[in-house]
């Protein structure tokens, strides 16, 4: 997976969650001990908190937990969920409608690289656990930033590599990386896509480093959140 650049591992991405789809939630209330549920409704806190009213974002929206977050927001009166997964988003319809919350949402295939909307559509723009799979984080969180009205927030929730050399930084990461792929080969039948999840992490920004981009995309006010022991990290900023 780390030869994979570009289209190409954003295509094997793509693939890799259309297989492991039906039991995505599944496997994210079990390798957070359901701690995720959590996390988002704190980062959607986060976003709506502007003062804004309108139309959010929720970029690599999966199976649709955090637009649902968004959706049920008295600040937010419609939520669109962009994904590159047709089989994510099918199964985010399906919740929808379940939820009583398909009538303020709508799921889109897209590309977090070339948005699909206009310059300053939305009063916030979101991603939970999707970063990562980003081929140009700095492209994508500039186009986050340019559908965001002025005032309004971008927040990422997400998965951070670690840092430091002390033995939590050290220790969690490895178990991390041992038990994921095992959970994947039991609860999904799929060890290589759980196999890719730490290592995506262990390639990826730590929580400091995605603030400092978050500013280089001209975001104000960054601040970030530590959770799950420094693992997962909320970071937001407003747009100018």
């Amino acid at each position: 997976m780390a030869r994979l650049r570009g289209e190409e591992r954003s295509r094997y991405v793509s693939r890799m969650f259309g297989r492991i789809s039906r039991r995505y939630d599944l496997l994210n209330t079990v390798m957070t001990g359901g701690m995720h549920y959590a996390w988002r409704r704190l980062a959607a806190n986060i976003a709506c908190g502007s003062g804004l009213d309108g139309t959010a974002l929720d970029v690599a929206c999966g199976t649709g937990d955090f637009a649902f977050d968004l959706a049920r927001k008295p600040s937010i009166k419609h939520v669109v969920g962009l994904d590159f997964t047709p089989e994510m988003l099918a199964l985010a319809k399906v919740k929808a409608r379940r939820q009583g919350l398909h009538a303020n949402t709508t799921f889109t295939v897209g590309d977090a690289h070339a948005l699909p909307f206009a310059d300053n559509g939305f009063v916030c723009v979101t991603v939970g656990f999707g970063v990562r799979n980003f081929i140009d984080v700095p492209r994508a969180i500039g186009e986050m930033a340019r559908v965001v009205q002025p005032g309004g927030r971008v927040v990422v929730l997400e998965i951070v590599r670690m840092e430091g050399k002390g033995l939590r930084s050290r220790a969690l990461p490895w178990c991390f990386r041992k038990v994921a792929p095992i959970l994947g080969a039991a609860l999904a039948g799929d060890s290589e896509a759980y196999s890719y999840l730490p290592e995506s992490v262990g390639e990826f920004l730590s929580a400091r480093e995605m603030a400092e981009a978050m500013a280089s995309a001209g975001l104000r006010n960054v601040q970030r959140r530590s959770l799950a022991l420094g693992m997962v990290a909320v970071v937001s900023g407003e747009v100018g």
